[in-house]
């Protein structure tokens, strides 16, 4: 088979695309996949679960988690609903914050291709424990005078520092 496929008929000449021309290399992950696993990783995380449950929950082992996670594997459609059901999200948080440029073909393409700064990475501070843990622990306060009156010291003291 090859890369053009007829497309239609007009007047018995046959039109014809081009398929493969915005694909991607074998082996490279499409940036969407990426992000949408990012995402599922981020709620994951903010939930204070492992992979392996929620391997568990969507009847999945831990590793198929690690590859969704990392975009190295596509999530179907079905299993994006059942991922929101678990996570308590709804369906379009996996697409929310979106890069712009991936949202095109030929931006989708640039992204994947281009070199990634591994040296100088900075991990998302959502995605640290230390976080995870300090917004557990807030939502932990029952009491929402209580909590804003933290939520307020805590922008104060940010402010502070700032200075």
């Amino acid at each position: 088979m090859n890369d053009m496929t007829p497309s239609r008929k007009d007047g018995g000449r046959t039109r014809t695309r081009n398929f493969k021309a915005n694909r991607l290399p074998p082996g490279v992950p499409n940036p969407i996949d990426v992000h949408v696993g990012s995402r599922v990783r981020l709620r994951r995380t903010l939930l204070g679960m492992s992979q392996e449950k929620l391997g568990e929950a969507v009847n999945l082992t831990f590793q198929q988690i690690q590859k969704y996670e990392r975009g190295a594997n596509r999530i179907g459609a079905s299993r994006i609903f059942e991922l929101s059901r678990v996570l308590d999200v709804p369906v379009s948080f996996f697409f929310d914050d979106m890069p712009d440029d991936i949202k095109t073909p030929e931006g989708m393409k640039a992204r994947a291709l281009q070199d990634q700064e591994q040296a100088s990475f900075e991990p998302d501070p959502m995605a640290r424990r230390e976080t995870l843990e300090l917004v557990r622990a807030y939502y932990r306060i029952c009491d929402p005078k209580v909590r804003k009156r933290l939520f307020e010291l805590t922008k104060s003291l940010a402010g502070a520092v700032e200075e």
